[in-house]
């Protein structure tokens, strides 16, 4: 295989390796391992499975510090050189950044709480008006005439009364 001399332009890849796997015979030996091993005929169970490519970008910095050997210590470090108190003073620093960002988060969270349950409470105020609203509504239309098909029918009987005395 060759490594590409650009990556895509979108870091992304279609690319994939293929992995199988088969059992081997007890005692086999690399010279025992062929091709013809890894053919699905005759029964053989062969596992597949496809491995995708990923980019990375070429030597990420390590977070972990790195010793040189085993039993030696790490390498010498900016705390070593003297600058050990403005370290101290940069992480101090950091640690109280976020204790203040930390107390404004909480305080968001609070306030957002607190208008999530006014927001419950107004919906729920709502929901009892709108059925009020609605047995009023039902009660007014029980039992009875509405109030214009009365004067409908009294216009009418006036004026059938006026048309049947005329003639």
């Amino acid at each position: 295989m060759q490594a590409q001399k650009e990556a895509p332009p979108d870091m992304q890849c279609r690319d994939k390796f293929l992995i199988q796997s088969v059992v081997a015979p007890v005692g086999a030996t690399n010279k025992d391992i062929t091709p013809e091993m890894f053919n699905k005929e005759d029964g053989r169970v062969v596992d597949e499975f496809k491995l995708r490519v990923i980019y990375i970008p070429a030597n990420p910095p390590s977070p972990v510090p790195e010793g040189s050997e085993e039993g030696t210590p790490p390498r010498t470090s900016v705390h070593e050189n003297g600058n050990q108190n403005s370290c101290f003073d940069d992480v101090s620093r950091s640690l109280e950044e976020i204790n203040e960002n930390s107390s404004e988060a909480l305080s968001v969270i609070s306030k957002l709480t607190e208008e999530k349950s006014s927001a419950l409470q107004q919906n729920q105020r709502l929901r009892q008006e709108l059925e009020l609203m609605r047995k009023d509504i039902s009660k007014s239309r029980a039992g009875g005439f509405s109030l214009s098909v009365v004067v409908l029918v009294a216009l009418l009987g006036v004026l059938i009364g006026y048309l049947v005395k005329r003639g």
